[in-house]
């Protein structure tokens, strides 16, 4: 079963200030929700390292309930990803850049929105208001989805 598999999932998106931080808290949420004992990070593929979440995914997070305070930007590296059993990605060039600086972390790799579409979720970074709601109504689908499947 896939929740023995898997102990640890990181979520990997550019920044690691906007989607990837809302979809970790989302997706820790809802496994700790069903009881599941999964623990959930973040990193980014060009990280802004040190920065807190994005003002405006902070700020649509809020208004749905979840924070991101806390949130500090980092870099993906070999050896966190290899650290984690699962590695989520918001977009298929995501997964080919982290594939071709670890080959070996290949298998690891999947989309975030694998089981709600699996073409990817579009980077919301200085983008309008509505934009953020609509990439965290397809966070939220996706985590709610990723947890489910996890927690069989």
């Amino acid at each position: 079963m896939m929740k023995a598999v898997f102990k640890s999932i990181l979520v990997v998106c550019v920044g690691n200030i906007c989607r990837s931080p809302v979809a970790e808290r989302l997706l820790a949420r809802k496994l700790a929700e069903l009881g599941s004992e999964i623990t959930v990070s973040s990193a980014g593929i060009a990280a802004l390292e040190g920065h807190a979440a994005d003002d405006d995914a902070a700020s649509v997070a809020h208004s749905q309930g979840l924070s991101v305070a806390g949130h500090v930007a980092r870099q993906f590296s070999h050896e966190l990803g290899a650290a984690h059993a699962l590695i989520l990605v918001m977009e298929p060039g995501h997964k080919r850049e982290i594939v071709k600086a670890a080959p070996d972390l290949s298998g690891r790799v999947m989309l975030f929105d694998h089981w709600t579409g699996g073409k990817g979720i579009a980077d919301p970074y200085r983008r309008s208001r509505l934009f953020h709601e609509e990439v965290f109504a397809q966070i939220e689908a996706a985590a709610s989805a990723w947890a489910e499947k996890l927690h069989k």
